[in-house]
């Protein structure tokens, strides 16, 4: 597979946010918001790597939407761990940040992948 910079931030932040995991889940004794972050924050990236072997545009489009609903959901969860004062604001930016990044390259795939399929009158 060719190097692609969403998939390479998908699993860097992957990491991250499994880090976070554990963070919270061993110094801060916080269970349910850590298996929450944790599921949507490593199914962005899992969703990603499905897009690219999706069997049409329309699968590969569908993939980028559902990487980008979780990027939404754990951008939520960061501003509440944040707000609750389970994470500080310096790593709750950093993380915010990155995940905002996603979110970004994520729309501005699924827009050109819409423009390229109605190009091509919709087929793969």
């Amino acid at each position: 597979m060719k190097e692609n910079i969403l998939i390479e931030k998908s699993v860097q932040f992957a990491a991250r946010i499994i880090k976070l995991y554990q963070y919270l889940i061993k110094s801060k004794k916080e269970v349910v918001i850590s298996k929450q972050i944790v599921r949507c924050g490593t199914s962005i990236g899992a969703n990603i790597y499905e897009a690219n072997y999706g069997q049409s545009i329309a699968d590969f489009i569908s993939n980028l939407h559902i990487a980008l609903k979780e990027a939404a959901e754990t951008e939520y969860w960061l501003r509440l761990l944040c707000l609750s004062e389970y994470i500080d604001e310096k790593m709750a930016k950093s993380m915010l940040a990155d995940c905002l990044e996603i979110k970004r390259l994520l729309i501005a795939s699924i827009n050109t992948a819409k423009t390229n399929s109605e190009m091509r009158g919709g087929q793969k």
